[in-house]
């Protein structure tokens, strides 16, 4: 008995940990230094408003990924004791690797199969190294600084999103639970100093809002666990603290944006989260993620025919050579197929399937998850032959995970809808 509830425990809090990386890692970086009050009366770092900032943020925010890193160095070099510019740099390194990996599509973090499923991910020794010392070298400014300056805000803000990317990156790519829980929770501490240093530090409030609303979210008995360790959460107080960041950030308005979008998405209030994803994709008309992300969540809500209008809306952009930069289509593909499936156009959902999996650059899990979704409508379909294929072709993609599983299941009794 005592090992079944370490083990449900386990769970709940490997749970509470992925919900709180996947939203941090949907989102981009705030910045704070010798914070100025900005004519709306919200704190706010001089960095953040300097042109060649928001001229890194723009490449950023197009995925141009490779053009941001170089900015931000330059960036960084012109600030080298600065921790929030190294924090710039180490961002857009993690998440050039989310994007190679396929890891920033919000569908994955929408429900909780993500939580507790294994993945396929190809962890490249170099970044880690990377991410490591961008990290250490960020936390070591932020420490210097505050050990001159207790209780500075911005320096505080600095070494709370280093440890907040330092823990994505350890979760998400490495897999490394515990080590991922302690950055996060550090993370957290850290903000909440922040607000209480500057209560008008709206940026402030994107990790602190977030991790209110994993908290909030978790069953009774270990929310009560998580309030008595001193980490309290409220899916409300959560939810607030992202619509004021949205509305008064001066550097996370976006990224705020996004959390809120996503929070929505699993309270099924999808008209809300649906107006929040178009106005992003209205503000950065290029931002391949923006586009699938209306679509996915018109697909969650259920209406089908219109979702199936906005995939087929972000595939015949992504030929207009140059429109998008660094677009993972495979992830468009699989969302057309899902839905078209959901409509019972299994000849359309098959194709669609396929051409996912033949996507050049789309990462081993989304191969496996293709394969094995066509050779389940080849099933519908009575072409046992081709959902044979494609079931063999998910488990040499997926080996001992699950969409390997699930294959090896469908070889033994064909797939069907009960």
């Amino acid at each position: 008995m005592a090992g079944g509830c370490c083990g449900v425990r386990l769970r709940a809090v490997r749970a509470l940990l992925l919900q709180f990386m996947a939203c941090i890692a949907l989102v981009a970086p705030a910045a704070g230094w010798a914070s100025v009050i900005t004519a709306s009366g919200v704190a706010a770092d001089p960095l953040g408003l300097e042109p060649d900032v928001r001229q890194a943020f723009a490449s950023f925010y197009v995925l141009d990924y490779d053009q941001a890193i170089a900015r931000f160095r330059a960036i960084e070099n012109a600030n080298p004791n600065n921790p929030l510019a190294v924090d710039f740099v180490l961002e857009t390194v993690v998440f050039r690797e989310l994007n190679r990996l396929d890891l920033l599509d919000t569908t994955f973090y929408a429900h909780d199969g993500f939580l507790t499923g294994k993945h396929l991910v190809s962890v490249d020794p170099a970044v880690t190294g990377q991410v490591n010392l961008l990290a250490q070298k960020a936390i070591g400014l932020a420490n210097a600084d505050l050990q001159a300056h207790p209780g500075d805000a911005d320096a505080l803000f600095a070494r709370g999103w280093a440890r907040s990317l330092s823990s994505v990156y350890a979760g998400l790519v490495q897999r490394s639970f515990i080590t991922a829980l302690r950055q996060a929770l550090d993370a957290r501490r850290d903000d909440e100093r922040v607000l209480q240093e500057m209560p008008n530090y709206a940026d402030a409030k994107l990790v602190v809002g977030i991790h209110e609303y994993v908290v909030g979210s978790l069953p009774f008995v270990f929310k009560m666990i998580a309030g008595v360790s001193g980490m309290p959460g409220s899916k409300s107080k959560g939810l607030a603290a992202l619509r004021d960041d949205a509305a008064k950030g001066v550097i996370t308005s976006v990224e705020a944006s996004t959390a809120l979008a996503l929070f929505l998405r699993r309270e099924a209030k999808y008209s809300d989260a649906v107006a929040v994803a178009q106005r992003l994709k209205s503000e950065y008309p290029r931002n391949f993620l923006f586009w699938l992300e209306v679509a996915n969540l018109i697909k969650d809500s259920g209406e089908g025919p219109r979702a199936i209008v906005e995939y087929r809306a972000v595939l015949s952009r992504a030929r207009s050579p140059g429109y998008f930069h660094s677009a993972h289509l495979e992830l468009a593909w699989f969302g057309l197929g899902d839905t078209l499936q959901g409509q019972g156009d299994y000849a359309e959902a098959a194709s669609a399937f396929v051409t996912a999996a033949g996507q050049p650059g789309a990462s081993q899990e989304v191969k496996a998850r293709s394969d094995l979704d066509a050779g389940k409508v080849y099933d519908l379909l009575h072409q046992r032959d081709k959902a044979i294929v494609e079931y063999q072709a998910a488990i040499r993609q997926a080996g001992g995970s699950g969409p390997g599983d699930a294959a090896r299941k469908y070889l033994k009794t064909p797939y069907s809808v009960r």
